[in-house]
């Protein structure tokens, strides 16, 4: 524009030299009128614009008030519509658990928490897990004497056993050493006795009501490290919540005490526990449950767990996969399958744990 016609001289952009001309289009706010132009002037206008902490020259003070509005009611527009975006790619991102904080190869399956009885589950200091959980349980040949339900004989016989168990897991780390766990259920249990059972014992038992009632304290001696396992031991109570005679709970007051290490290796835990029980009923100590367990985590989200168990002439095996859904929320789901012909021939077992961690 030129400055002898009378009108206000407007900003001018600097001669820039001869550049090869690439023409767009662009839309006004109202996005009605398209306007032509070279990416070279479409950059320095942006360019000026910023400078002078405006898109456009205005004439006054309303119009650049209106201005800014409308500018900030563009920029809110844009950031709503980018929001579902943002959640969604924060959503995606993986989840971090207790145990990816640790770089230490050997804890990387487990992370650095104390052993629980819970298969594959480490509680840390202050952090508190509840587990809902649901068993089932069937035995073909289950083991019994009908003198076991008042019935006088002691003679040993094999009947059918089924129960439908439902369950409350609790742990909380008191320390990075010590921890406490309550459990307790409520169970259906039948058995269909032997075809040779000539006592008074009913063809069908079936109760319903408590199941036990335990709690266990579990103190970690000292740290693992690249080579010296981690060594714990623990020990087991269970209420005398049952009646004399019955086929669920305990009638008698049930100790344990059990020891065991933990070691960790690029392909997998090893852990190796041993216990001893006393009852007050036959009052008399004698070896108990023995396990070998192998935990590995093949994903952020994904560890399996196996475990071969025993008491006595009862053994099995329990394999077992953790999806861990989030930091504070995993689903374990496995199933015991009998080794021995008197160890119970199936046990599976689904149920969610929540951490909260203060």
């Amino acid at each position: 524009m030129k400055t002898g016609d009378g009108a206000e001289r407007r900003f001018q952009p600097p001669l820039v030299p001869q550049m090869p001309v690439e023409t767009f289009h662009t839309k006004d706010y109202v996005g009605n009128t398209v306007i032509p132009m070279t990416m070279k002037t479409a950059l320095m206008i942006a360019s000026t614009c910023r400078n002078q902490n405006a898109l456009l020259p205005v004439k006054s003070s309303t119009d650049r008030s209106n201005h800014i509005k409308k500018g900030l009611a563009l920029k809110a527009k844009k950031l709503i519509f980018a929001l579902p975006l943002i959640v969604t790619v924060v959503g995606l991102q993986p989840t971090r658990s207790l145990a990816q904080k640790e770089v230490h190869t050997y804890s990387r399956d487990r992370g650095t928490g104390i052993p629980t009885s819970q298969f594959g589950t480490y509680v840390h200091m202050g952090e508190l897990l509840i587990y809902p959980f649901y068993e089932y349980y069937y035995d073909k040949d289950f083991e019994y004497e009908p003198a076991d339900f008042g019935f006088g004989s002691t003679e040993e016989l094999r009947g059918r056993y089924r129960a439908h168990e439902g369950l409350i897991f609790i742990g909380y780390g008191i320390s990075d050493r010590l921890a406490i766990e309550f459990e307790a259920g409520v169970i259906s249990a039948e058995l269909d006795k032997s075809s040779n059972d000539l006592s008074a014992l009913p063809a069908k038992l079936k109760e319903s009501g408590l199941s036990d009632v335990e709690g266990q304290i579990r103190w970690r001696w000292n740290y693992e490290s690249a080579t010296t396992p981690e060594f714990f031991t623990y020990f087991e109570y269970v209420l005398p919540t049952g009646e004399k005679n019955s086929l669920i709970g305990t009638s008698v007051w049930e100790f344990k005490l059990g020891t065991g290490l933990v070691k960790g290796y690029r392909w997998g835990t090893m852990t190796f526990r041993l216990a001893f029980d006393y009852d007050t009923g036959e009052k008399n100590i004698a070896p108990g449950e023995y396990a070998i367990e192998y935990l590995k985590r093949i994903s952020n989200h994904f560890r399996i767990f196996v475990m071969v168990e025993g008491s006595e002439d009862e053994v099995a095996i329990v394999p077992e996969i953790q999806w861990h859904i989030s930091r504070n929320v995993f689903l374990k789901a496995g199933t015991g399958f009998g080794v021995t012909s008197k160890a119970t021939d199936f046990a599976p077992e689904i149920g969610i744990m929540f951490s909260i961690v203060q």
